[in-house]
C-alpha cells in the first residue's frame, strides 16, 4: 500500500520504498561520479567535504558521511605527481535520507573479502508520512536540500507526462 497518492505512471512505491531507492541512486552516483579523481594525503579530506556538500543538494538527503582514506590506494607518483587515483578501496560513504516519518540510513563501503564497493541498508524506518496537497505538488523535503530534476522514482520526482496520442497498436477510450 501506499503511504501517499497513487502514482499516475509506473509502479506505485511507499515512502521508505522510494527512499530505499533514492539511497541506491546517491549512493552509486557518488561512486561512479567521482572514483578516477587525483587524489593525495593533502586534498582526501577536502575532496569528501565536496562531495558531501554535492550530495547535500539533493532532495531528502538529511546528512552524508564521506572518508577517504588514500593510503588504502596503490603505490603513488613522486614530486607533482604524487597522488593517486581514488579507488573504491578508499571511499566510504554513509547517507540518511527522510521524507515525512520515513527515514533510510545506507551505506556504500569497500568489502575485503568480496574485493567489492557494497552498498547495503543499515537500517528503513516507515512512519506515517504527512498528506501531500496533490499527486503534482508534493510537500517540501526533509531540510538542507533543495529541488531538482532528481532520479527517476523518487518521491517528489516530477513524473512525465502520458503521451497526447496512442502509441501505435494501443488503444485508448474516449470519455
Amino acid at each position: 500500500m501506499r503511504d501517499g497518492p497513487a502514482q499516475e505512471h509506473g509502479v506505485a512505491l511507499t515512502g521508505r520504498e522510494a527512499l530505499l531507492f533514492e539511497a541506491g541512486v546517491k549512493l552509486g552516483g557518488v561512486f561512479h561520479q567521482y572514483l578516477g579523481t587525483p587524489v593525495s594525503d593533502a586534498t582526501a579530506a577536502g575532496l569528501a567535504r565536496m562531495i558531501e556538500r554535492a550530495v547535500r543538494l539533493q532532495p531528502y538527503v538529511r546528512s552524508i558521511r564521506v572518508r577517504i582514506v588514500p593510503a588504502r590506494g596503490g603505490p603513488k607518483g613522486s614530486g607533482r605527481f604524487g597522488y593517486r587515483y581514488l579507488i573504491a578501496e578508499m571511499l566510504t560513504v554513509r547517507v540518511t535520507l527522510s521524507d515525512g516519518a520515513s527515514t533510510v540510513r545506507a551505506e556504500l563501503a569497500h568489502r575485503p573479502d568480496l574485493r567489492y564497493p557494497l552498498m547495503r541498508v543499515l537500517s528503513a524506518e516507515a512512519g506515517v508520512n504527512r498528506v501531500r496537497q496533490s499527486a503534482g505538488r508534493r510537500g517540501p523535503p526533509a531540510p538542507r536540500t533543495g529541488r531538482s530534476g532528481g532520479s527517476a522514482g523518487g518521491p517528489g520526482t516530477p513524473r512525465a507526462r502520458a503521451p497526447s496520442t496512442p502509441r501505435r497498436g494501443s488503444r485508448r477510450k474516449r470519455a
